[in-house]
């Protein structure tokens, strides 16, 4: 019974869980939609929503203090340079923390929580695993 265990493993050791939630967490911010398995999106939702309210945490223009205190705890947290593909197909490196502070947090300032959506798409072809698409909201 898994009475009150909290987390999932996910078939790995926990180096490679932690790993994998900092790579995800990373691309999410980057590409702001991925598709991935269902379990793995359920690990990603409640972690990739906790950065986002310490990044706007560290918004606070009165206390300097607090916004570099959050980007150093961000920065720990998740991978800091991604490699994205821009229109015209040329790879372009991409700091993550710059991003989340510059274009994601001030996007969900006045919002209390629920950055991200979890839709389920239907079973891979070739393992028939429950696939789903992680996407973070448009703030309306």
């Amino acid at each position: 019974m898994r009475h009150r265990v909290s987390g999932r493993k996910l078939g790995r050791d926990s180096a490679h869980r932690k790993a994998l939630r900092k790579n995800m967490i990373a691309e999410l911010l980057v590409h702001e939609q991925i598709l991935t398995t269902e379990a793995k999106a359920r690990m990603l939702r409640p972690a990739a929503e906790k950065i986002i309210t310490m990044a706007k945490r560290g918004l606070a223009k009165n206390d300097p203090a607090q916004a570099i205190h959050a980007r150093r705890l961000i920065a720990a947290r998740i991978a800091r340079f991604r490699q994205a593909e821009d229109e015209d197909g040329a790879t372009e490196d991409v700091d993550v923390v710059k991003k989340l502070f510059d274009d994601i947090a001030p996007r969900y300032a006045n919002r209390p929580g629920g950055y991200t959506r979890m839709v389920k798409i239907g079973k891979r072809s070739g393992d028939n695993a429950d696939m789903a698409m992680i996407m973070l909201i448009d703030e309306e």
